[in-house]
Protein backbone atom coordinates (compact mmCIF):
# COMPACT_ATOMS: atom_id res chain seq x y z
CA UNK A 1 0.00 0.00 0.00
CA UNK A 2 3.08 2.26 0.66
CA UNK A 3 4.08 2.02 -2.69
CA UNK A 4 0.91 3.26 -4.26
CA UNK A 5 0.37 6.91 -5.04
CA UNK A 6 -3.68 7.54 -4.07
CA UNK A 7 -5.04 10.13 -6.48
CA UNK A 8 -5.40 13.73 -4.72
CA UNK A 9 -8.93 13.53 -4.91
CA UNK A 10 -9.57 10.07 -3.41
CA UNK A 11 -8.46 11.22 -0.35
CA UNK A 12 -10.63 13.04 2.52
CA UNK A 13 -9.55 16.47 3.12
CA UNK A 14 -9.85 16.63 6.74
CA UNK A 15 -8.47 12.74 7.42
CA UNK A 16 -6.43 12.71 4.22
CA UNK A 17 -7.49 8.64 4.53
CA UNK A 18 -8.87 7.31 1.30
CA UNK A 19 -13.03 8.04 1.40
CA UNK A 20 -15.43 5.04 2.36
CA UNK A 21 -18.68 7.17 2.22
CA UNK A 22 -17.90 10.09 0.71
CA UNK A 23 -20.58 13.38 0.79
CA UNK A 24 -20.48 16.19 -1.21
CA UNK A 25 -21.65 19.86 0.73
CA UNK A 26 -23.33 22.90 -0.30
CA UNK A 27 -20.20 24.38 -0.80
CA UNK A 28 -19.30 21.71 -3.36
CA UNK A 29 -16.34 19.94 -1.18
CA UNK A 30 -16.39 16.38 -0.86
CA UNK A 31 -15.80 14.95 2.38
CA UNK A 32 -15.59 11.36 4.51
CA UNK A 33 -19.53 11.59 5.99
CA UNK A 34 -17.61 11.32 9.82
CA UNK A 35 -15.06 13.78 9.14
CA UNK A 36 -17.37 16.83 8.09
CA UNK A 37 -20.09 15.96 10.22
CA UNK A 38 -17.68 15.93 13.37
CA UNK A 39 -16.21 18.95 12.10
CA UNK A 40 -19.59 20.53 11.98
CA UNK A 41 -20.75 19.39 15.81
CA UNK A 42 -17.09 20.46 16.99
CA UNK A 43 -17.42 24.05 15.85
CA UNK A 44 -18.90 26.37 18.39
CA UNK A 45 -20.33 28.64 16.23
CA UNK A 46 -20.74 29.86 12.32
CA UNK A 47 -19.58 26.65 11.17
CA UNK A 48 -16.95 27.21 7.90
CA UNK A 49 -16.22 24.54 5.04
CA UNK A 50 -12.62 23.73 5.82
CA UNK A 51 -11.50 24.09 2.22
CA UNK A 52 -13.52 26.98 1.12
CA UNK A 53 -14.30 28.84 4.58
CA UNK A 54 -17.54 29.65 3.46
CA UNK A 55 -20.82 29.31 5.59
CA UNK A 56 -21.74 25.84 5.96
CA UNK A 57 -24.88 25.35 8.63
CA UNK A 58 -24.62 22.46 11.31
CA UNK A 59 -28.10 21.39 9.42
CA UNK A 60 -26.56 21.79 5.91
CA UNK A 61 -27.58 18.67 3.23
CA UNK A 62 -24.85 15.95 2.66
CA UNK A 63 -25.11 14.31 -0.76
CA UNK A 64 -23.52 11.02 -0.96
CA UNK A 65 -21.30 11.18 -4.11
CA UNK A 66 -22.02 7.76 -5.58
CA UNK A 67 -19.90 8.29 -8.12
CA UNK A 68 -16.74 9.04 -6.39
CA UNK A 69 -17.35 5.95 -4.10
CA UNK A 70 -17.83 3.69 -7.08
CA UNK A 71 -14.36 5.20 -8.78
CA UNK A 72 -12.61 4.58 -5.50
CA UNK A 73 -14.19 0.81 -5.21
CA UNK A 74 -13.13 0.19 -8.92
CA UNK A 75 -9.72 1.42 -8.24
CA UNK A 76 -9.12 0.10 -4.97
CA UNK A 77 -10.01 -3.52 -6.76
CA UNK A 78 -7.32 -3.02 -9.31
CA UNK A 79 -4.61 -2.43 -6.70
CA UNK A 80 -6.06 -5.39 -4.82
CA UNK A 81 -2.54 -6.82 -5.38
CA UNK A 82 -0.73 -4.25 -4.24
CA UNK A 83 -2.59 -5.20 -0.81
CA UNK A 84 -5.09 -1.67 -0.62
CA UNK A 85 -8.33 -3.00 0.41
CA UNK A 86 -11.63 -2.91 -1.03
CA UNK A 87 -14.05 -0.17 0.53
CA UNK A 88 -17.06 -1.73 0.91
CA UNK A 89 -20.76 0.27 -0.11
CA UNK A 90 -21.86 1.99 2.96
CA UNK A 91 -24.74 1.81 4.82
CA UNK A 92 -27.71 4.25 4.31
CA UNK A 93 -27.93 6.82 7.08
CA UNK A 94 -30.59 5.78 10.18
CA UNK A 95 -34.05 7.24 9.71
CA UNK A 96 -35.78 8.71 12.83
CA UNK A 97 -38.60 6.66 11.69
CA UNK A 98 -36.49 3.55 12.17
CA UNK A 99 -35.97 4.13 15.62
CA UNK A 100 -39.15 5.33 16.60
CA UNK A 101 -40.41 2.28 15.95
CA UNK A 102 -37.78 0.59 18.04
CA UNK A 103 -38.58 2.38 21.13
CA UNK A 104 -42.25 1.27 20.57
CA UNK A 105 -41.08 -2.21 20.69
CA UNK A 106 -39.47 -1.58 24.15
CA UNK A 107 -43.17 -1.10 25.65
CA UNK A 108 -43.96 -4.10 23.85
CA UNK A 109 -45.13 -6.66 26.06
CA UNK A 110 -43.61 -9.70 23.97
CA UNK A 111 -39.66 -9.90 26.06
CA UNK A 112 -38.22 -11.26 22.35
CA UNK A 113 -39.30 -8.26 20.54
CA UNK A 114 -37.95 -6.07 23.49
CA UNK A 115 -34.71 -7.71 23.82
CA UNK A 116 -34.40 -7.47 19.98
CA UNK A 117 -35.33 -4.04 19.90
CA UNK A 118 -32.68 -3.34 22.47
CA UNK A 119 -29.93 -5.42 21.03
CA UNK A 120 -30.88 -3.19 17.42
CA UNK A 121 -30.13 -0.28 19.62
CA UNK A 122 -26.87 -1.22 20.83
CA UNK A 123 -25.49 -2.11 17.08
CA UNK A 124 -27.05 1.04 15.95
CA UNK A 125 -25.14 2.75 18.74
CA UNK A 126 -21.64 1.23 18.00
CA UNK A 127 -21.91 2.00 14.60
CA UNK A 128 -21.27 5.76 14.33
CA UNK A 129 -21.69 8.65 15.78
CA UNK A 130 -24.23 9.79 13.02
CA UNK A 131 -26.58 7.16 15.06
CA UNK A 132 -25.99 7.90 18.33
CA UNK A 133 -27.16 11.60 17.13
CA UNK A 134 -29.98 10.57 15.61
CA UNK A 135 -31.15 8.45 18.35
CA UNK A 136 -30.78 11.03 21.03
CA UNK A 137 -32.72 13.22 18.83
CA UNK A 138 -35.45 10.40 18.78
CA UNK A 139 -35.74 10.25 22.10
CA UNK A 140 -33.42 7.19 23.10
CA UNK A 141 -32.41 8.61 25.81
CA UNK A 142 -35.78 9.25 28.25
CA UNK A 143 -36.67 5.95 27.00
CA UNK A 144 -33.26 3.99 27.92
CA UNK A 145 -33.84 6.16 31.62
CA UNK A 146 -37.28 5.23 31.82
CA UNK A 147 -36.28 1.23 31.03
CA UNK A 148 -34.14 1.76 33.85
CA UNK A 149 -36.54 2.67 36.19
CA UNK A 150 -39.22 0.61 35.34
CA UNK A 151 -36.63 -2.47 36.02
CA UNK A 152 -35.87 -1.43 38.81
CA UNK A 153 -39.40 -0.94 40.73
CA UNK A 154 -40.52 -4.35 38.73
CA UNK A 155 -37.65 -5.74 40.15
CA UNK A 156 -36.43 -7.45 36.61
CA UNK A 157 -33.22 -7.78 35.07
CA UNK A 158 -33.97 -8.58 31.20
CA UNK A 159 -32.78 -6.28 29.10
CA UNK A 160 -30.45 -4.24 31.50
CA UNK A 161 -27.21 -4.85 29.83
CA UNK A 162 -28.33 -3.87 26.58
CA UNK A 163 -29.83 -0.31 27.97
CA UNK A 164 -27.07 0.57 29.92
CA UNK A 165 -24.57 -0.15 27.53
CA UNK A 166 -26.75 1.93 24.94
CA UNK A 167 -27.22 5.06 27.61
CA UNK A 168 -23.82 5.29 27.96
CA UNK A 169 -22.70 5.16 24.33
CA UNK A 170 -25.61 8.19 23.55
CA UNK A 171 -25.31 10.02 26.81
CA UNK A 172 -24.15 13.80 26.46
CA UNK A 173 -24.56 16.71 28.62
CA UNK A 174 -27.36 18.08 26.57
CA UNK A 175 -30.63 19.94 27.97
CA UNK A 176 -32.45 17.26 27.63
CA UNK A 177 -30.41 14.31 29.69
CA UNK A 178 -30.27 17.07 32.22
CA UNK A 179 -34.06 17.20 32.72
CA UNK A 180 -34.35 13.75 32.90
CA UNK A 181 -31.94 13.17 36.02
CA UNK A 182 -31.64 16.60 37.77
CA UNK A 183 -33.98 16.08 40.03
CA UNK A 184 -34.69 12.21 39.48
CA UNK A 185 -34.04 10.39 42.80
CA UNK A 186 -35.80 7.31 41.01
CA UNK A 187 -32.73 6.69 38.42
CA UNK A 188 -30.24 7.00 40.93
CA UNK A 189 -31.84 4.61 43.12
CA UNK A 190 -32.25 2.27 39.91
CA UNK A 191 -28.45 2.60 39.69
CA UNK A 192 -27.94 1.72 42.58
CA UNK A 193 -29.96 -1.20 42.81
CA UNK A 194 -27.91 -3.00 39.65
CA UNK A 195 -24.76 -2.23 42.08
CA UNK A 196 -26.29 -4.64 44.68
CA UNK A 197 -28.49 -6.91 42.16
CA UNK A 198 -26.69 -10.25 41.94
CA UNK A 199 -29.14 -11.95 39.94
CA UNK A 200 -27.89 -10.22 36.50
CA UNK A 201 -26.21 -12.21 33.55
CA UNK A 202 -22.70 -10.66 32.60
CA UNK A 203 -23.14 -8.75 36.30
CA UNK A 204 -19.23 -7.59 36.29
CA UNK A 205 -20.12 -5.65 32.69
CA UNK A 206 -23.37 -4.78 33.87
CA UNK A 207 -22.33 -3.30 37.36
CA UNK A 208 -19.42 -1.35 35.88
CA UNK A 209 -22.27 0.40 33.10
CA UNK A 210 -24.05 1.66 36.07
CA UNK A 211 -21.27 2.74 38.03
CA UNK A 212 -20.10 4.57 34.67
CA UNK A 213 -23.64 6.20 34.64
CA UNK A 214 -23.71 6.77 38.26
CA UNK A 215 -20.48 8.88 37.84
CA UNK A 216 -22.05 10.76 34.89
CA UNK A 217 -25.33 11.60 36.64
CA UNK A 218 -24.48 12.84 39.39
CA UNK A 219 -22.26 15.53 37.48
CA UNK A 220 -25.18 16.93 36.46
CA UNK A 221 -27.90 16.10 39.17
CA UNK A 222 -29.19 19.41 41.50
CA UNK A 223 -27.53 20.26 44.49
CA UNK A 224 -30.56 19.02 46.82
CA UNK A 225 -30.40 15.43 45.53
CA UNK A 226 -26.51 15.33 46.09
CA UNK A 227 -26.85 16.50 50.02
CA UNK A 228 -29.46 14.05 50.49
CA UNK A 229 -27.63 10.92 49.06
CA UNK A 230 -28.72 8.19 51.76
CA UNK A 231 -25.87 5.79 53.96
CA UNK A 232 -26.66 2.76 51.51
CA UNK A 233 -26.23 4.73 48.55
CA UNK A 234 -21.88 4.91 49.24
CA UNK A 235 -22.44 1.37 50.95
CA UNK A 236 -22.91 -0.28 47.75
CA UNK A 237 -20.52 1.89 46.08
CA UNK A 238 -17.80 1.11 48.33
CA UNK A 239 -18.22 -2.49 49.00
CA UNK A 240 -19.85 -3.84 45.46
CA UNK A 241 -17.48 -1.78 42.87
CA UNK A 242 -14.07 -0.23 45.11
CA UNK A 243 -13.99 -3.28 47.37
CA UNK A 244 -14.09 -6.15 44.50
CA UNK A 245 -12.26 -4.05 42.47
CA UNK A 246 -14.61 -5.03 39.61
CA UNK A 247 -12.84 -3.30 36.56
CA UNK A 248 -10.15 -0.58 36.38
CA UNK A 249 -13.00 1.94 34.49
CA UNK A 250 -15.83 1.42 37.60
CA UNK A 251 -13.19 1.92 40.63
CA UNK A 252 -12.32 5.42 38.64
CA UNK A 253 -15.59 5.93 38.14
CA UNK A 254 -16.58 5.40 41.80
CA UNK A 255 -13.79 7.80 43.49
CA UNK A 256 -14.84 10.61 40.70
CA UNK A 257 -18.35 9.78 42.33
CA UNK A 258 -17.09 10.15 46.19
CA UNK A 259 -14.50 13.25 44.99
CA UNK A 260 -18.02 14.76 43.94
CA UNK A 261 -20.31 14.33 46.83
CA UNK A 262 -17.02 14.99 49.57
CA UNK A 263 -17.77 18.13 49.50
CA UNK A 264 -20.76 18.46 51.54
CA UNK A 265 -20.17 17.85 55.85
CA UNK A 266 -23.08 15.33 55.49
CA UNK A 267 -21.91 13.22 53.07
CA UNK A 268 -18.19 12.91 54.22
CA UNK A 269 -19.91 11.41 57.48
CA UNK A 270 -21.87 9.01 55.35
CA UNK A 271 -18.99 7.83 53.45
CA UNK A 272 -16.91 7.33 56.52
CA UNK A 273 -19.64 4.62 58.17
CA UNK A 274 -19.54 3.55 55.07
CA UNK A 275 -15.97 2.29 56.25
CA UNK A 276 -14.58 3.96 53.05
CA UNK A 277 -11.77 5.20 54.76
CA UNK A 278 -9.85 1.54 55.02
CA UNK A 279 -10.78 0.54 51.47
CA UNK A 280 -9.61 4.02 50.12
CA UNK A 281 -6.19 2.67 52.13
CA UNK A 282 -6.36 -0.75 50.91
CA UNK A 283 -6.79 0.01 47.66
CA UNK A 284 -3.81 2.47 47.27
CA UNK A 285 -1.77 -0.08 49.10
CA UNK A 286 -1.89 -1.91 45.80
CA UNK A 287 0.01 0.36 44.11
CA UNK A 288 -2.33 2.76 41.68
CA UNK A 289 -1.90 4.46 38.80
CA UNK A 290 -0.78 8.27 39.39
CA UNK A 291 -4.33 9.53 38.63
CA UNK A 292 -6.30 6.96 41.16
CA UNK A 293 -3.88 7.73 43.83
CA UNK A 294 -4.70 11.27 43.62
CA UNK A 295 -8.06 10.84 43.34
CA UNK A 296 -7.76 8.76 46.52
CA UNK A 297 -5.66 11.09 48.61
CA UNK A 298 -7.78 14.03 47.70
CA UNK A 299 -11.00 12.06 48.88
CA UNK A 300 -8.96 10.65 52.37
CA UNK A 301 -8.09 14.14 52.95
CA UNK A 302 -11.60 15.22 53.14
CA UNK A 303 -12.37 12.83 55.22
CA UNK A 304 -9.75 13.24 57.37
CA UNK A 305 -11.33 16.93 58.16
CA UNK A 306 -14.13 15.29 60.55
CA UNK A 307 -13.08 13.49 63.57
CA UNK A 308 -14.74 10.15 63.04
CA UNK A 309 -12.84 9.97 59.61
CA UNK A 310 -9.06 10.66 61.07
CA UNK A 311 -10.40 7.76 63.86
CA UNK A 312 -10.91 5.39 61.29
CA UNK A 313 -7.51 6.37 59.18
CA UNK A 314 -5.42 5.86 62.27
CA UNK A 315 -7.02 2.81 63.08
CA UNK A 316 -5.14 1.10 59.58
CA UNK A 317 -2.16 0.03 60.83
CA UNK A 318 -0.46 1.19 57.30
CA UNK A 319 -2.07 4.55 57.03
CA UNK A 320 0.18 6.89 57.79
CA UNK A 321 3.38 5.00 56.55
CA UNK A 322 1.29 4.77 53.51
CA UNK A 323 0.92 8.97 53.56
CA UNK A 324 4.98 8.63 54.14
CA UNK A 325 5.54 6.79 51.70
CA UNK A 326 3.69 8.60 48.54
CA UNK A 327 4.45 12.28 49.56
CA UNK A 328 7.29 13.23 46.61
CA UNK A 329 6.98 10.27 44.55
CA UNK A 330 3.53 10.86 42.96
CA UNK A 331 3.09 14.37 42.25
CA UNK A 332 2.60 17.99 43.38
CA UNK A 333 -1.06 17.35 43.95
CA UNK A 334 -0.59 14.23 45.79
CA UNK A 335 1.88 16.46 48.47
CA UNK A 336 -0.60 18.99 49.08
CA UNK A 337 -3.20 16.26 50.09
CA UNK A 338 -0.65 14.19 51.96
CA UNK A 339 0.34 17.16 53.77
CA UNK A 340 -3.40 18.01 54.59
CA UNK A 341 -3.85 14.55 56.13
CA UNK A 342 -0.72 14.71 58.15
CA UNK A 343 -1.61 18.35 59.47
CA UNK A 344 -4.92 17.14 60.56
CA UNK A 345 -3.54 14.07 61.75
CA UNK A 346 -1.08 16.09 63.79
CA UNK A 347 -3.31 18.84 65.13
CA UNK A 348 -6.42 16.85 66.50
CA UNK A 349 -4.89 13.49 67.11
CA UNK A 350 -6.19 12.80 70.97
CA UNK A 351 -3.02 11.01 72.12
CA UNK A 352 0.41 11.41 71.51
CA UNK A 353 0.14 7.96 69.59
CA UNK A 354 0.04 9.29 65.81
CA UNK A 355 2.77 11.53 66.29
CA UNK A 356 5.03 8.60 67.86
CA UNK A 357 3.73 6.43 64.39
CA UNK A 358 4.51 9.51 62.21
CA UNK A 359 8.32 9.18 63.69
CA UNK A 360 8.67 5.48 63.40
CA UNK A 361 7.55 4.99 59.89
CA UNK A 362 9.47 7.62 58.76
CA UNK A 363 6.77 10.97 58.28
CA UNK A 364 8.67 13.13 60.10
CA UNK A 365 12.02 12.34 57.77
CA UNK A 366 10.03 12.87 54.97
CA UNK A 367 8.62 16.59 56.03
CA UNK A 368 11.83 17.23 56.44
CA UNK A 369 12.72 16.07 52.60
CA UNK A 370 10.16 18.49 51.88
CA UNK A 371 11.32 21.29 53.51
CA UNK A 372 14.90 20.66 51.37
CA UNK A 373 13.30 19.67 47.73
CA UNK A 374 12.05 22.35 45.05
CA UNK A 375 8.48 22.16 45.72
CA UNK A 376 6.17 25.17 45.98
CA UNK A 377 6.91 27.40 49.10
CA UNK A 378 3.43 26.59 50.94
CA UNK A 379 3.89 23.06 51.21
CA UNK A 380 7.26 23.74 52.81
CA UNK A 381 5.61 25.84 55.33
CA UNK A 382 3.09 23.50 55.95
CA UNK A 383 5.62 21.16 56.52
CA UNK A 384 7.42 23.16 59.25
CA UNK A 385 4.30 24.04 60.79
CA UNK A 386 4.04 20.41 61.50
CA UNK A 387 7.39 19.85 62.48
CA UNK A 388 7.09 22.61 64.84
CA UNK A 389 3.87 21.35 66.11
CA UNK A 390 5.50 17.87 68.20
CA UNK A 391 8.86 19.28 68.05
CA UNK A 392 8.83 18.57 71.79
CA UNK A 393 8.23 15.04 71.09
CA UNK A 394 10.92 15.03 67.47
CA UNK A 395 13.74 17.09 68.83
CA UNK A 396 15.96 14.15 70.19
CA UNK A 397 15.24 11.63 67.66
CA UNK A 398 18.55 11.01 65.56
CA UNK A 399 16.72 9.91 62.43
CA UNK A 400 15.80 13.90 62.34
CA UNK A 401 17.99 16.93 61.38
CA UNK A 402 16.73 19.11 63.99
CA UNK A 403 18.47 22.39 62.53
CA UNK A 404 15.83 22.17 60.01
CA UNK A 405 13.15 23.16 62.48
CA UNK A 406 15.05 26.65 62.85
CA UNK A 407 17.66 27.14 59.41
CA UNK A 408 14.40 27.67 57.63
CA UNK A 409 12.40 30.69 59.18
CA UNK A 410 8.54 30.06 58.20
Amino acid sequence: MDEIEVPEYFLCPISLQILKDPVTTITGITYERESIEQWLKAAKSNPTCPVTKQSLPRDSELTPNHTLRRLIQSWCTVNAIYGVDRIPTPKSPIKKSQIFRLIKDLDAPDDHLRTKALRRMEALAKENERNRTCMVEAGVTKAAVLFIIKCFKEGKTAGLEEVLRILYLIWNPSQEIKLLVRENQDFIDSLTWILRCDQINNHVDVKSHAMLLLHKTTEIVCQKLLESLKVDFFKEIITRVLRKRISKQAVKSSLLVLTEVCHWGRNRMKIVEANAVFELIELELEKPEKNITELIFNILAQLCSCADGREQFLKHAGSIAMISKRVLRVSPATDDRALHILDSISKFSASDEAALEMLRVGAVSKLCMVIQADCAPYLKKKARGILRLHSHMWNNSPCIAVYLLTRYPG
